[in-house]
């Protein structure tokens, strides 16, 4: 066999972080998707809503690093759904800008706390420093990440 880099899956981090993220979003899936029937990717965007409204679909597929044509199909699902409003931007009436309805606010309020006990019940197993420090990790991880550009 010639001389080459084996790439060992296992121990690869990019692959490591992509399996436990999928694992990660997969469970708290569940908290949503059988009561709201709310995929992942309407879930992500109806949180970010929830956190920064008035954003384009653009700066949506931006801030949550997904694929514009899933964030394209996740905009219109939740508007047939009624769960968010398009409306057309002040200053530019060529720019639309999304906001969570009522019925949009009403299932973030109720998933919100599901997500984040989830969040809760899964950092339980660190202790305080140990969660300092994974917080610290992440940062520092998107930080390089972002370096690499």
């Amino acid at each position: 066999m010639p001389d080459r880099d084996i790439l060992d899956l296992e121990h690869f981090l990019p692959y490591r972080l992509s399996v436990l993220s999928n694992r990660i979003s997969q469970d708290i899936a569940r908290l949503y998707a059988e009561r709201f029937d709310l995929g992942v990717t309407e879930w992500r965007l109806l949180a970010v809503l929830g956190r920064y409204p008035g954003l384009s679909a653009s700066e949506l597929a931006e801030r949550t690093a997904m694929d514009k044509v899933a964030v394209s199909r996740a905009v219109a699902s939740l508007l047939a759904a009624g769960r968010i409003t398009r409306d057309t931007h002040g200053a530019d009436r060529r720019r639309s800008v999304l906001e969570l309805s009522e019925e949009g606010q009403r299932v973030y309020a109720e998933v919100a706390p599901a997500a984040l006990a989830y969040e809760r019940r899964l950092l339980s197993n660190l202790s305080a420093e140990d969660r300092t420090a994974l917080a610290r990790l992440v940062d520092l991880l998107g930080a390089a990440e972002a370096k690499t550009k």
